[in-house]
């Protein structure tokens, strides 16, 4: 079958929304996977469609792997977004708001010109927490990482925050004027946090090379924090072949996503930017309150759900969300502890949201697999649960199934061993003791992991993961389903 491009398009009739030919490239993306696909480059096509404004195509780059770069590239940026809903899928979407795609590790040196260009106003990102090289418990730059270091000595940067501090850099030498750098990943106050990597990032550097770059961006930068909300599941080979039989064209960059999606952007630029309130972001004066609320429901449920559904013997996240026990925690979790720990934002009815986002999860059409929510534990478990246990313990209370979501962690990082996909592999392997008891594991995870030294040393916290590990180590699932219920 003919594969996906502008001229094949063409020969099948059909156009792009966007007259490809007015696009000029006005955002830089870092991180050209399948949530930026199925998210901000849907919202960055919209706002352009609404406004009539072509001035925001964007420049991709892919990340780490080549394996998105040779998905797009050849395609000229072209893709297809399919929504699927409980009752199927739609027709795909073909999305053309990427004019460039960048392959970030082959030429580093390229994506630093597109941040410095004068024509670029925004950066977003979506590289997910792992991609920020933060330290999980102090939230600085690693600057132990080898990468982080290269990037620091001068070395063409490969890391997100040196790729953002030497384009800033870059256009600070050149007088390329103001520009603001979107987070889009899931991290409380992201963008406050990726100001902070990024003079992290200035003040490792030598002399007063560093004092410069932090003066001008100060001056001339903006990172306003975000929320964003669509789930979207890993593309697999079933996904393409289905775009392809529904377009007649194959998409190697297919993706699907469920119908809802959602974008709270804080109203804080430096220049110029999309409208992308005119494709339906909110934007707000105060994003805090919206990012808690998805971090401590929608994301804390998620990771629950991978969890304990992965021990229940569940494939999917929707299989999970099927299981009365694991649906029963969920909703424990959020009504209990998580809602009343919170200050929602003005116009959202938590006990609603709840229950919308249980629903999400039993969408059986994504697809979305427990084994990949479960991935980078280390560095999801500190902001979707750390803050409600804490709420409820100042409260005066005990976080049951908050903690049951932090035992279910530690279950999956015990079954995985050396293979737990993690930033933090290697240190969590190491720490597991030999004995395997529950309350020696408990001990040790808590030391390693994402938690601050006041919940480490807690010992109503450690008694009850404790309790939780064992109940799931079990393996009887009726008693796990009465425990949850009692």
């Amino acid at each position: 079958m003919t594969r996906l491009d502008p001229a094949a398009l063409g020969r099948a009739g059909r156009a792009p929304a966007l007259d490809r030919t007015a696009l000029r490239t006005g955002v830089v993306h870092l991180g050209a996977g399948a949530f930026f696909r199925a998210h901000t480059a849907v919202y960055t096509e919209d706002a352009m469609l609404a406004s009539g404004d072509t001035a925001w195509g964007i420049a991709a780059v892919t990340g780490r792997s080549a394996d998105v770069w040779e998905r797009l590239a050849p395609q000229g940026g072209l893709f297809t977004v399919t929504e699927r809903g409980p009752d199927g899928g739609g027709a795909p979407r073909v999305v053309s708001a990427v004019t460039e795609v960048l392959a970030g590790p082959r030429d580093p040196e390229a994506v630093v010109a597109r941040i410095a260009d004068p024509r670029t106003r925004v950066v977003t990102i979506t590289v997910t927490e792992k991609g920020y090289h933060a330290d999980p418990l102090s939230g600085r730059l690693d600057t132990r990482d080898p990468a982080v270091r290269a990037d620091l000595a001068g070395a063409p940067p490969l890391t997100t925050v040196g790729r953002i501090a030497r384009g800033l850099q870059l256009r600070m030498l050149r007088d390329a004027g103001p520009v603001t750098v979107v987070s889009c990943d899931n991290l409380s106050g992201n963008g406050d946090r990726t100001a902070a990597l990024v003079a992290d990032f200035a003040d490792a550097l030598p002399g007063g090379e560093g004092d410069r770059l932090r003066a001008w961006i100060e001056r001339s930068a903006a990172f306003p924090d975000t929320m964003v909300d669509r789930m979207v599941p890993a593309p697999t080979a079933e996904d393409v072949d289905a775009a392809a039989a529904a377009l007649g064209l194959r998409d190697e960059a297919a993706v699907t996503a469920e119908p809802f999606r959602q974008w709270v952007v804080e109203d804080r630029f430096a220049a110029e930017r999309p409208r992308w309130e005119d494709a339906g972001a909110l934007l707000a004066r105060d994003v805090r309150p919206w990012e808690e609320a998805k971090l401590r429901v929608l994301n804390a449920g998620h990771s629950l759900l991978a969890y304990l559904g992965s021990a229940l013997g569940h494939a999917t996240i929707a299989a999970s969300a099927a299981d009365p026990a694991a649906a029963t925690a969920v909703r424990r979790l959020l009504h209990e502890e998580a809602l009343p720990a919170l200050d929602l934002p003005d116009g959202l009815d938590g006990p609603a949201y709840a229950e919308s986002v249980l629903r999400r999860f039993a969408n059986p059409a994504l697809g979305h697999t427990t084994r990949k929510v479960a991935a980078d534990g280390t560095q999801k478990v500190g902001p979707r649960l750390l803050p409600t246990i804490r709420a409820v313990r100042e409260g005066g209370g005990e976080p049951r199934f908050a903690a049951l979501a932090v035992a279910a962690w530690m279950r999956h990082v015990a079954a995985s061993g050396p293979g737990v996909e993690d930033p933090m592999a290697d240190a969590l392997a190491g720490a597991l003791p030999a004995s395997g008891r529950a309350a020696d594991v408990v001990a040790a995870l808590l030391r390693v992991g994402p938690f601050p030294p006041e919940q480490a040393a807690d010992g109503v916290l450690a008694g009850l993961v404790t309790h939780w590990y064992e109940a799931i180590g079990a393996g009887d699932a009726r008693a796990l389903a009465k425990e949850i219920a009692r």
